[in-house]
């Protein structure tokens, strides 16, 4: 898209930048080029200019459900981070036997996360114990939908970092693609979850630790301290929570205390009331 043409659409993108923002949270209001090249395909489906795009959001309220499809990002692999995962299994392992635990994957897309950390835990021998429940959750659709399926084509990039020990363990090699073993897909309960909205633990349950990983840095700084305040009320006390390396919690959020190890660092939510 040239410039000419960007200037051209600039009020109409705004308009749906502001819809993305008001449904999800996620910022495209200044990175309006990446907000156009992502709705393209849309717009070519539909054979409609970004104006009658826009107007169409504003009518249809079923199409910003196809909307979000195309504006949140995917890109995840197989073990990611996988430092974190291990000082999470170190966690489980130091916890025993004293009643379930409850994992929340709070933006998992397509299922790689939440199966990844069910197949660290599996390896440890935890995961067979009936001591573990894994809820994972996503603002699209779409994605869940693959992920509850836990089939990947076999030249996908979410393999990057799996080795063929691994593929083997946890994968059956249905032709063209890996799907996770279903003794690995039983742990993880999916369900449609907008973390701009008040998620309550009367509806979900508290938990001991949440993930939420290389989300965060496509929130504004007022998105992200509303998301890390409910994550507190979420989870128990010493409960923990997991971000991205490039994502840390602003001064003000004092519920939290940093847990630095060897390769990685997480949060632990203080025992203490605030």
């Amino acid at each position: 898209m040239s410039v000419n043409e960007l200037k051209a659409d600039e009020a109409p993108l705004r308009r749906i930048a502001e819809i993305i923002y008001d449904h999800s949270g996620l910022n495209y209001r200044n990175n309006l080029y990446s907000l156009q090249t992502k709705i393209a395909k849309r717009l070519q489906e539909l054979n409609l200019t970004v104006l009658q795009y826009a107007e169409h959001v504003q009518r249809d309220a079923r199409e910003i459900e196809l909307l979000m499809q195309c504006v949140t990002i995917n890109e995840t692999y197989f073990f990611r981070e996988e430092a974190q995962l291990k000082e999470l299994a170190g966690i489980v392992s130091a916890q025993g036997q004293g009643g379930v635990m409850r994992i929340w994957s709070a933006a998992c897309s397509s299922g790689e996360e939440p199966y990844s950390i069910g197949m660290v835990l599996a390896r440890e021998g935890i995961a067979g114990r009936g001591n573990l429940q894994i809820i994972a959750s996503d603002i699209n659709q779409r994605v869940l939908s693959m992920a509850e399926k836990g089939l990947y084509p076999k030249q996908s990039l979410c393999f990057r970092r799996t080795t063929g020990e691994q593929l083997d363990e946890f994968f059956d090699d249905e032709g063209n693609g890996y799907r996770v073993k279903a003794e690995i897909r039983s742990l993880v309960e999916f369900n449609h979850t907008n973390l701009l909205h008040p998620f309550h633990k009367d509806r979900m349950g508290t938990m001991d630790a949440i993930f939420c990983r290389n989300v965060l840095i496509y929130f504004d700084p007022d998105t992200v301290s509303g998301i890390i305040e409910r994550f507190y009320m979420m989870l128990k006390p010493g409960g923990y929570l997991f971000l991205g390396h490039a994502e840390t919690i602003r001064r003000q959020e004092f519920g939290f205390d940093t847990v630095k190890a060897k390769e990685t660092f997480y949060f632990r939510k203080r025992t203490e009331a605030l």
